[in-house]
């Protein structure tokens, strides 16, 4: 595995850019496809939304000044992307983002791709109802395991704010389980 600065050299040199680009895809494509999965739900919206993250990524690379982590900066690019692919899918099929999460988190019961159980399938419903900005916040930290430092440095935003709004969703979705429980408790 290369490093990242030798990652980032390479991939800055004409000559090494798309060798050192397939190693960096090879590197970072499982993890950034599970963010992103994440967020969006389905399969191969996530395969969509990765594409796009890493023609992002190639195509803005010389800009990148180093000013944090290259892998910090992809994971921005893959929340913004997924964000981003959220939104043009729900404006697309006229529906808001509530809905559209919705239908995501119906369309897991079918998905070959899924292998939670009715609980899993709960807990997927419960982080539906989430606004978009805490259902990221609360994917990405509890999915992914990022610290509140390294959101702070993705989703620029304050340690103190992501703090407030992940503990404010996990009383969110401990209330809808709660609330749900005895369907859970009848299958």
């Amino acid at each position: 595995m290369v490093e990242e600065q030798e990652l980032l050299t390479a991939l800055k040199t004409g000559g090494a850019k798309e060798a050192a680009f397939r190693e960096l895809v090879s590197q970072y494509k499982e993890r950034l496809y599970w963010q992103i999965r994440n967020i969006v739900l389905d399969h191969d919206d996530a395969d969509d939304v990765l594409q796009n993250t890493f023609i992002k990524v190639f195509r803005n690379i010389d800009s990148f000044k180093g000013e944090s982590k290259l892998h910090t900066w992809m994971y921005r690019i893959a929340a913004n992307e997924s964000i981003t692919f959220l939104n043009k899918k729900a404006k697309h099929n006229n529906v808001s983002i509530e809905n559209l999460s919705d239908n995501a988190v119906r369309k897991l019961e079918t998905d070959i791709y899924f292998e939670g159980d009715q609980l899993q399938l709960q807990f997927q419903k419960a982080i539906a109802t989430l606004p978009e900005r805490q259902k990221l916040i609360f994917t990405m930290k509890y999915f992914e395991d990022h610290t509140f430092e390294e959101l702070s440095e993705i989703l620029e935003t304050s340690v103190g704010g992501l703090k407030s709004s992940y503990h404010i969703a996990v009383k969110k979705i401990t209330e809808f389980i709660k609330t749900n429980e005895t369907s859970i408790n009848s299958i």
